[in-house]
């Protein structure tokens, strides 16, 4: 039996297309309840057993069979092993990606990344000091496939900000280590890796064992099992996100070649059955064309099985009045990925609010960005793009504000802070900046 994709094919001009629209791109985050008991139950065994813990669940589900803990970590000898194991050509696009990617971040953080203050009139100081976390956790996928990609992605803007210990773990099911994933953390600057994933290396990294230290903050995607872990952990550590499944929305005025477009969606079809594609287009015959490519492509796709199940689920050909409206509905999805397969790309872009990234251009395939364009890939998901951003050097670093009163002051902030402690019916409060209103008592020496 034939393989097919048919992707819903909406108009936005019928009367249904509204409620047609919503239920395609209904997604529920919710968790199913025996995972989220799993879930808990490893975190809590996890918290109080710590490397046995790991130990148990490592075997347990990833079939990896290790005498001790000291097992499961990859040295930094073997890191560099396999980074000079890769063929040339491997190895110098690995190390070519991981110099762009870091070369965009280092630009990031001197755009917002640096302490600043300033002194008002009567001297007193204000500012904002941006120090960088001190260990940060980094979850790298190894179930389904391996993902080089997603290293550099977390690690190197890790670095990037000032993070002294980077701390890796990522699943070996069979014991079977990716080299190319090895490769990137040598390349990235990861401080320690382990062969560890699911929810015990969450919790792990969240509470610490005697053999992985405990991290400030988690980031990189995972399983069900792993989200609802790092949802669980929040508070405890600080989190990227919750990641959903992965999206590209294409706008497309008919000037790119069709079977460019159907690649594109193809390209987040592929990741998993849940994965949405959506093309928007006010050009009828062109949307034809596409749907004409993605059943000639199809057949030739590897994972041509979860491609399909993913477009038929979940994909969308949206036929629009105009590119204007292509550019308002764009903006309701918030969408992780946007291209903007047009002509004139810049005369839309400035339309477009809420997206993760946003690829302008025929030749700018999503594609790119995940792999070396150098932004990152890491990004916001489900709608979660309008008030959510791409992961950066600034979710590896946190900001103090500096204040030093002088005692000049200390005379207007004091009776202002005082009239209104007051009002709130705090007199410890106001009572603490009246004390230092003049006459002020004379300073003591320190001892």
């Amino acid at each position: 039996m034939a393989l097919h994709a048919k992707p819903l094919q909406l108009n936005t001009a019928d009367a249904g297309f509204e409620a047609a629209f919503a239920a395609r791109l209904h997604w529920s985050a919710d968790t199913d309840a025996a995972i989220e008991q799993r879930v808990a139950d490893i975190l809590a065994d996890v918290q109080q057993r710590g490397d046995a813990a790991v130990l148990e669940y490592t075997q347990r589900f990833d079939g990896l069979q290790a005498a001790d803990m000291k097992a499961l970590e990859i040295t930094q000898g073997q890191l560099q092993a396999a980074l000079d194991s890769l063929p040339a050509v491997q190895r110098e696009a690995l190390q070519a990606a991981a110099a762009r990617v870091r070369q965009y971040h280092e630009a990031q953080k001197k755009a917002s990344g640096e302490s600043w203050s300033y002194r008002d009139e009567d001297g007193t100081l204000l500012g904002q000091k941006v120090t960088p976390l001190d260990r940060v956790g980094i979850y790298v996928p190894g179930g389904k496939a391996a993902y080089p990609s997603s290293v550099l992605m977390n690690a190197i803007p890790a670095h990037v900000a000032g993070v002294q210990e980077i701390i890796m773990v990522v699943p070996t099911p069979q014991g079977v280590r990716n080299p190319l994933v090895l490769a990137a953390a040598c390349v990235a600057g990861v401080s320690r890796a382990f062969t560890v994933g699911g929810a015990q290396a969450v919790g792990a990294l969240a509470y610490g064992t005697a053999t992985i230290p405990k991290v400030d903050k988690i980031t990189g995607p995972g399983n069900a099992y792993v989200a609802s872990a790092k949802k669980r952990v929040f508070g405890t550590v600080g989190i990227d996100m919750i990641a959903g499944p992965s999206e590209i929305l294409v706008l497309a005025d008919g000037s790119t070649p069709a079977d460019w477009v159907a690649m594109d969606l193809f390209s987040q079809a592929e990741h998993d059955e849940l994965a949405q594609s959506i093309l928007l287009c006010p050009d009828a015959a062109y949307i034809a064309e596409v749907q004409a490519a993605i059943d000639r492509l199809l057949p030739t796709m590897p994972r041509r099985e979860i491609i399909a199940k993913s477009l038929n689920d979940r994909g969308a050909l949206i036929l629009t009045r105009n590119m204007e409206e292509a550019c308002a509905i764009s903006n309701r999805i918030a969408p992780e990925h946007l291209e903007v397969s047009s002509r004139d790309p810049h005369r839309w872009e400035p339309l477009l609010r809420h997206a993760g990234a946003i690829f302008l251009g025929a030749f700018t395939s999503e594609s790119l960005g995940d792999y070396c364009a150098g932004p990152n890939h890491v990004l916001p998901t489900s709608g979660t793009a309008r008030f959510s951003s791409p992961l950066g050097v600034y979710d590896f670093q946190k900001r103090s504000s500096l204040i030093e009163v002088s005692e000049a002051g200390a005379q207007s902030l004091g009776r202002i802070a005082a009239e209104l402690a007051y009002g709130e019916g705090l007199q410890a409060h106001a009572r603490a900046a009246e004390l230092r209103l003049n006459p002020v008592p004379p300073m003591r020496e320190p001892k």
